[in-house]
């Protein structure tokens, strides 16, 4: 069964095909039907002619509305008025679903768009969207593979908080009480001590009440872990991973980014090695923007924009203040800053990455986690045992799948990066 990209790469020309897929645009002028048809791949006008096709064909064709479900026959010619520069001269028309009344019509408004989301992924915005994104996560899991990296499964059941208490979606496990994960990189961390170098793609859940641009309740998060890799061999690895997914979705996805609106080139341009800068540097570059920010301040969007202005890939802020970040990162010689890294995206998109050398210091990280109320220390001695048996040097990230398919496609939002996203608003479709 032929695709329609193959159609318009001239692969049919002058051959017979039989096309299956929706009815993307359809007009009716006098004995002639304008069907353009829509598969996976691409959208292609059809003409059905009266007297060339059946009769009960014609009629068919003059009732296949928008959405209709179609199988045409016919044969590719180049017409350069036709969208795509082809045209199929219909032969035969079957209309095999029908489709009145589509709800979905030219400006609707965002809220009638998520309430029908099942249907506007039909759409072509999102169509592109998620074949951009199948590539992109081809990208990730092969540069994985080629780098000595085992794909794991941990579960998203866990008992103990990753990323703080007050985002945690909370439920009665049998009697338990339990949490939807924040993050799998506890348990990466339990699996390097046989495999070494571990990542996963898993969902993760955050309930933030946040209404920005960048965030969503439900995200793909993949994370990876190394052992016996610092914090700067850590952000080799990540800058690696990034820069060979973006080339790869430059390479592979150039029609749809371009009509998505990313021009292919400005990814090419995202190579290895991406800039560095410490918090601090960081913290004076804000100042001399403008921002009147302190010591142990942390950034916001605002200042995740004016920190990536004007810059073409993405960038590393490093050595954070220990106050701030997570009660597992490592602290450094002064006790003061910690051994993480933020990966800051281009053009507003924020931060795609965090990651950091984890602490072997269990005194340490206990005392930075009862600074969360209500901590159960308890809940935490599995993962204290990874330090007391043959611990190593270790570090790990997380990337937030849709935020790096948000910059790479230069969405507006990053709910139009997964089918169906969850906000604090919407859980429904």
């Amino acid at each position: 069964m032929p695709l329609i990209r193959d159609v318009l790469a001239g692969k049919h020309e002058g051959q017979p095909v039989q096309l299956h897929g929706w009815v993307y645009r359809h007009r009716t002028s006098g004995g002639i039907v304008f069907c353009t048809l829509r598969d996976s791949s691409g959208v292609i006008q059809c003409t059905v002619k009266k007297g060339v096709v059946p009769d009960a064909d014609f009629e068919q064709a003059k009732e296949a509305n928008n959405e209709a479900s179609v199988i045409i026959t016919g044969t590719p010619a180049k017409d350069p008025r036709a969208p795509g520069g082809w045209e199929v001269k219909s032969s035969a028309f079957q209309l095999v679903g029908k489709s009145p009344d589509f709800p979905i019509q030219e400006n609707q408004s965002t809220e009638l768009l998520l309430d029908k989301r099942h249907l506007w992924l039909r759409s072509r915005k999102l169509t592109n969207m998620m074949r951009v994104k199948a590539v992109m996560l081809r990208g990730f899991r092969a540069w994985f593979d080629e780098n000595g990296f085992w794909e794991t499964t941990p579960s998203v059941i866990t008992t103990n908080a990753c990323e703080g208490g007050s985002t945690l979606f909370t439920f009665d496990y049998f009697g338990q009480k339990a949490f939807l994960s924040q993050s799998a990189q506890m348990y990466l961390e339990a699996l390097i001590f046989s495999l070494d170098k571990v990542w996963c793609l898993t969902p993760s859940f955050r309930a933030e009440k946040s209404r920005t641009t960048k965030h969503l309740t439900e995200f793909g998060h993949l994370e990876a872990e190394e052992a016996w890799v610092d914090y700067q061999g850590n952000m080799d690895i990540q800058e690696q991973l990034v820069a060979h997914v973006a080339q790869k979705v430059a390479r592979e996805c150039e029609a749809e980014l371009v009509e998505l609106g990313r021009e292919p080139a400005d990814l090419r341009k995202v190579t290895t090695p991406f800039p560095r800068i410490t918090y601090d540097e960081a913290l004076e570059r804000l100042r001399k923007k403008g921002f009147d920010m302190k010591h142990g301040d942390d950034f916001g969007q605002p200042h995740e924009r004016a920190l990536m202005e004007g810059a073409e890939k993405p960038m590393f802020v490093t050595l954070w203040p220990e106050e701030i970040k997570a009660f597992y990162m490592a602290l450094d010689g002064s006790g003061k800053y910690v051994r993480c890294a933020d990966l800051l995206a281009p053009e507003g998109y924020g931060e795609i990455i965090g990651g950091s050398e984890r602490s072997q210091d269990v005194e340490s990280m206990k005392r930075r986690l009862m600074r969360e109320p209500d901590t159960d220390l308890a809940a935490y001695e599995w993962y204290f045992d990874l330090r007391k048996y043959g611990s190593v040097p270790h570090s790990g990230f997380g990337l937030g799948t849709e935020r790096v398919l948000a910059w790479l496609t230069k969405a507006e939002h990053i709910r139009d990066a997964t089918p169906f996203p969850r906000s604090i608003n919407r859980a429904y479709p």
